[in-house]
């Protein structure tokens, strides 16, 4: 029988869950994660059926966290598995020598795109949306290109101060990674970027508490959220609608990671090798409402998978060194210096020479 410890109360960030295994344990797997612990307690369930002996710790991080406590953590004391939405800081991680290699057949054959080295691999496949609540914006008002984001933002009559919300880039670094890419793709960031200072955005950390706002209807819209987030809230009855921008619609990979000195690392790749088969990845899909990096044949997924123009405009964001470049500590203080001078004006000050 399944367990839950310390307690099955709604998941905070830093809880650790242990699941039980339903029989004799023959294998512990700590696993550090960035998917809420709610929704990845199915994925644990489901590959307990198939390894009914494997024992499951699951700690729930922020990104950030996953990278910051692995480095402060003595080494024979480091989780078997990292499963991080921040893959420029999984990427690191491999970069700096801390990943074990892992082949097998559910890793060949996945696009190039989404591994690296056979070290850090894609799980899931999550575009980064615009979300907004329905009883506030009217379907004309919604922008679908960040061009027309920008116009709304700088229309008075769209009354939109203090009720536009985003990822607060010095503390998040799924969205650091996000702004960072937009710089690198788009020439209207610093535009939008002024805009929403402009507006006295609303910044959070996580994803959640930015929904929780537009829900409720003390937000009019959210931007670069993670799309599986906002349609598991569509999917409960939430009055929000989603936008994948059609001038570009980046794309995430959730990446695992296993460390190199994990001591289950055998037991690791397992669990890697089941998130990655035909019925993990139907699992995630189901019940996380992450988009499978592969089809449900088993064939990896083209970055162009789907129909129309908004799947043209997809962009997937690739595992590998290009990750590594705003990661620099000089380049990281000057980008969210510049972020802050425009985001957030009247509180702007340098940022910290600290690494990511």
């Amino acid at each position: 029988m399944l367990a839950f410890l310390p307690f099955a109360a709604a998941a905070e960030p830093g809880d650790v869950r242990t699941f039980k295994s339903p029989q004799t344990t023959t294998a512990h797997l700590r696993i550090h994660g960035s998917t809420d612990i709610e929704n990845f307690a199915a994925v644990i369930a489901d590959y307990q059926r198939l390894s009914p002996g494997t024992e499951v710790e699951y700690s729930d991080l922020v990104a950030q966290d996953i990278y910051s406590r692995f480095l402060r953590t003595a080494p024979r004391q480091r989780p078997d598995l990292l499963i991080s939405s921040g893959m420029d800081l999984q990427t690191k991680l491999a970069n700096d020598g801390h990943a074990l290699a892992h082949r097998s057949p559910a890793t060949a054959g996945l696009p190039a795109w989404s591994q690296w080295r056979h070290e850090a691999f894609g799980i899931s496949y999550e575009p980064i949306v615009i979300v907004y609540n329905k009883r506030l914006l009217a379907p004309a008002q919604v922008p679908r290109t960040r061009r027309q984001l920008l116009a709304l933002l700088r229309d008075p009559a769209a009354k939109l101060a203090g009720r536009v919300g985003t990822y607060d880039v010095g503390r998040s670094s799924v969205g650091y990674l996000l702004a960072t890419q937009d710089h690198q793709l788009g020439s209207m960031a610093g535009a939008l970027q002024a805009a929403l200072g402009d507006n006295r955005v609303v910044l959070e950390e996580r994803t959640g508490p930015l929904l929780d706002r537009v829900a409720r209807g003390q937000l009019a819209l959210a931007y670069n959220v993670l799309g599986s987030y906002a349609q598991a809230r569509i999917d409960a009855g939430a009055p929000l609608g989603i936008v994948l921008p059609e001038d570009y619609t980046l794309v995430l990979l959730r990446t695992a990671l296993i460390p190199r000195e994990a001591a289950n690392a055998v037991e690791a790749g397992r669990f890697l090798d089941y998130l990655l088969s035909p019925r993990g990845q139907a699992v995630l899909a189901r019940q996380v409402g992450l988009q499978p990096i592969r089809s449900p044949s088993g064939a990896p997924l083209a970055p162009q998978a789907g129909d129309g123009a908004r799947v043209r405009a997809l962009r997937p964001i690739p595992l590998g060194p290009g990750l590594l470049v705003y990661l620099d500590a000089l380049k990281r203080r000057q980008f969210l210096d510049a972020w802050r001078s425009t985001v957030q004006p009247q509180t702007a000050k340098p940022a910290a020479a600290a690494g990511p």
